[in-house]
């Protein structure tokens, strides 16, 4: 086990240490695991997929409106407006439980 310098109190310190024992300075930065690293990856993914989603869903809706009656318009507003409100619930309660995970999976100090 290879040591090092501290550089705050010039003490002896493990290089595998975070924490130097004697002042408390920090060393290095802990870093995520291989699975702490796949679910916050997976948690930019779901928000990128779910932007997209709503975007791309409100885009489509859109197109072929003017075309309608004024009934059809109306009917299709509200499907529009209940299609992006299960999505945005979707979007809210994937990123709760992700980010439960993603919280649960960070490096300990």
């Amino acid at each position: 086990m290879p040591l090092i310098n501290c550089p705050e109190c010039s003490t002896e310190v493990s290089d595998t240490a975070l924490k130097c024992p004697k002042c408390g300075v920090q060393l290095r930065k802990p870093k995520r695991g291989f699975f702490g690293k796949l679910v916050k990856w997976g948690f930019v993914g779901f928000n990128i997929l779910m932007a997209i989603w709503l975007i791309g869903g409100m885009n489509s809706a859109s197109e072929g409106m003017q075309a309608l009656s004024g009934a059809e318009q109306a009917g299709a507003a509200i499907g529009t407006g209940i299609g992006a409100m299960l999505i945005l619930g979707i979007w809210v309660i994937g990123d709760i439980i992700l980010g439960l995970f993603v919280l649960f999976t960070r490096p300990k100090a």
